[in-house]
This record gives structure tokens, sequence and C-alpha cells, in this order.
């Protein structure tokens, strides 16, 4: 028995060891699995304004507008109320891009900006964008 001699097959050991990080990742996944259910909660939304990123609207963007007292404008001319499906069904006929954007009064009734919606949806608009301006913070 030769302690320390040229006989000693012990050298250094180069091997990983996995316990601690097995530990770790054990405990990691037990936060997750305890905190993710609570980031599913609902948040309040207070319409119309909003806190999102600015769309960029195309060259030929298409805006509907409802104002305060009931009148709908598709750009700056003004339409009558019936008349917005087939107008906006014959301005869309020769495009391939097919996207308004409506911008309705805050004192507007709620059911007029959807009539407005399912007219729009009705002319085969394909994308409706509502336009906000940015919340106060």
């Amino acid at each position: 028995m030769a302690m320390g001699g040229q006989n000693d097959n012990r050298g250094l050991m180069a091997e990983i060891n996995v316990t601690p990080l097995v530990d770790v990742m054990l405990v990691l996944l037990v936060i997750f699995m305890v905190t993710a259910p609570m980031m599913q909660q609902g948040v309040q939304v207070n319409l119309p304004k909003a806190d999102t990123k600015a769309m960029t609207p195309a060259e030929e963007a298409v805006v509907v507008s409802v104002d305060k007292s009931g009148k709908v404008y598709i750009n700056k001319d003004e339409v009558p109320i019936g008349d917005l499906r087939s107008n906006l069904t014959t301005m869309f006929a020769s495009r391939a891009k097919k996207e308004v954007f409506l911008k309705a009064d805050a004192g507007v009734p709620y059911g007029e900006v959807v009539r407005a919606m399912a007219d729009i949806k009705g002319a085969g608009i394909e994308r409706l964008g509502m336009v906000t301006e940015p919340a106060a913070k």
C-alpha cells in the first residue's frame, strides 16, 4: 500500500455535478407552477382611450367617422347612415387591401357604433381598425 505513490489511479474528476442543477430547476418549476395561474386575470379597459402603439395607415386609408350627433362620414364626405354599406361596397370593389379605420366620438351611443361596424363588415371589409386617443398618464 503506497500512499501517494506512482500507482495512484485517482486523478482529477472532470464530471459535472448535476444534483444542484436539478434542485434549482425543480424549485423554479414549482415557482412558475404557482405563479402562472395568478397571471391569467382580466384587465379593465376604459374606452375609447387606449394605451396602444399607433398603427401606420396605408396610403389610401379609408376612415369612417361617427360624430356626436350620429352623422356618418367616409373620409370627409357625409354619407346617410343607410347608404354606408353600399358606398363602401362600391369603393372597395376594385381594391385588394380591404381595410377601414373607424373613428367614433366618445359621446356616441354604443348601438350606433355597433351598427356602423356591422355595415362596414357587411360591405366585405376584412380588417377594421378602431381609432382611439392615447390615454392620459
